[in-house]
């Protein structure tokens, strides 16, 4: 679980300016926003303007895997927004009343993601499955393992993972720490992780995309500033951010 904050509400004419200023008005005390763990450094960037708009607000995040966030929603923890990398994920906490009218804001696809030396001498997604190549990949009930299968099925190629992780951000340290020889991640991430690792694009042909979808939960404890924060993330400030991070419109 992380911690952040941050905002600035966006708005496009005179009318819109007002209603920033009575939104700003509403929004008091602490949004909590159970994120999935690609959007952490865009949503950590986007938590920090909102703080900025709205003095006095803090944004707790808890940025982990969708599916243990749903579950975890689903259980009945407490939280104000949800913003998840699957469809699926959403749905659930839907089906079982958490959440109402989730709003797709952006997409992502995948990327091979190598140590910066790439010991494998990888560079296509065949290589992926040469023997002995250590690979790594998200587990298949997490978005980023189902989106990786997906890409892998395409390809029609067969990896036999070293290690499964989590969430996105586990498979990609084990990438940057050397321990494995490959793994396929998010694009967003190879691009958040700098020099830590090397990208390598995989053909459209071949790739595969998830959706992502964010939703105010029915049972919010700050349900003005869950509102108030999923607004700013749909807005032309919050799609700045995440087109920036790599992300791509719906």
């Amino acid at each position: 679980m992380l911690l952040t904050g941050c905002g600035s509400d966006d708005s496009s004419d005179t009318s819109s300016n007002s209603s920033a200023s009575a939104s700003a008005d509403s929004v008091k005390g602490t949004v909590t926003v159970f994120a999935a763990a690609s959007l952490t450094e865009s949503f950590t960037t986007l938590g920090k303007q909102f703080e900025q708009a709205h003095p006095g607000v803090t944004v707790k995040f808890n940025f982990a895997a969708s599916s243990a966030l749903a579950e975890s929603i689903g259980q009945g923890a407490p939280a104000d927004v949800f913003a998840s990398a699957s469809q699926k994920n959403m749905d659930a906490v839907v089906k079982d009343g958490s959440a109402t009218d989730p709003k797709t804001f952006v997409q992502n696809t995948m990327e091979i993601a190598v140590p910066p030396d790439n010991p494998g001498k990888v560079t296509a997604l065949a290589d992926l499955s040469k023997p002995g190549l250590k690979i790594a990949l998200c587990q298949e009930q997490v978005p980023c393992g189902a989106t990786a299968k997906k890409v892998l099925d395409k390809a029609k190629i067969t990896v036999k993972p070293k290690t499964l992780g989590a969430d996105v951000k586990a498979v990609l340290t084990t990438i940057s720490l050397g321990e494995v020889d490959a793994g396929i991640v998010y694009k967003t991430d190879v691009q958040a992780a700098g020099t830590k690792v090397k990208g390598i694009e995989i053909p459209a042909d071949q790739n595969a995309s998830t959706s992502y979808p964010i939703a105010t939960l029915s049972k919010a404890p700050n349900a003005d500033g869950a509102k108030a924060f999923m607004e700013y993330v749909l807005s032309a400030d919050g799609t700045k951010v995440l087109e920036a991070a790599g992300f791509t419109a719906p």
